[in-house]
């Protein structure tokens, strides 16, 4: 998830794939965006094979919408996606976060002191993108912490169209990051500590609050835009 280099090895189709999802997600390409298989052919220096798996991969992933005579182009995205994305994560981040603080795992419980020592540089840089990178980190470990496979199914399933929404908010306004800052730490701690219904509780809060300020700015980007 959210490649950082352009270097193309193994499974040329995975890579692809995790290459065009990251430029997804950072909004390199941008919703409703037309591709075409010789686009990527030419760009990727690859051949139509892997392209082609690449994108059949991102169109089950929600990230790329494919119809026959139609063409290929990135997922739109809209306030009524926003608002049903945000309505699951807050149960099942919650859960998670709950579950998380209530596992015995020491050792992975230990590592959310380091991610939020990163948190608080990149907020102080302004970083916007190291922040976000650094958050998907947690929300990854509190995933692992809670070690349920089945949460962790359903919760990887909304994640590829949820972290576009996540970067864009993290970009256009640097409360956000202050705001979440806050609440994470008392999020993490509450993990460190054992505090299930704390975890859930305040996860649930912090994204309930993300979404609420930001979803005018999801309409006036997206949905203004294309209007």
């Amino acid at each position: 998830m959210l490649v950082q280099n352009q270097n193309l090895s193994a499974s040329i189709s995975d890579n692809l794939a995790s290459l065009l999802e990251a430029d997804i997600i950072f909004g390199r390409l941008r919703p409703m965006q037309r591709l075409t298989e010789e686009e990527l052919v030419e760009r990727h220096g690859v051949s139509r094979s892997p392209v082609r798996e690449a994108i059949r991969m991102l169109a089950q992933d929600g990230l790329i919408v494919r119809e026959p005579r139609k063409g290929i182009w990135v997922s739109p995205l809209s306030v009524r996606d926003f608002d049903e994305l945000s309505l699951c994560r807050i149960e099942l981040e919650g859960l998670a976060a709950e579950q998380a603080a209530l596992a015995d795992a020491p050792e992975e419980k230990a590592k959310f002191n380091d991610l939020f020592k990163r948190l608080e540089q990149a907020q102080k840089d302004g970083d916007a993108h190291a922040f976000f990178l650094t958050d998907v980190e947690g929300s990854m470990l509190t995933y692992r912490t809670a070690d349920n496979k089945t949460l962790i199914r359903l919760l990887e399933s909304l994640d590829k169209q949820a972290l576009r929404y996540r970067f864009h908010a993290y970009s256009q306004r640097q409360g956000i990051l202050d705001l979440t800052l806050d609440d994470t730490r008392r999020i993490y701690d509450a993990i460190i500590e054992g505090d299930g219904v704390a975890a859930k509780q305040l996860t649930r809060e912090i994204i309930s609050k993300i979404w609420k300020t930001t979803r005018d700015t999801v309409r006036e980007s997206f949905e203004d835009a294309a209007s």
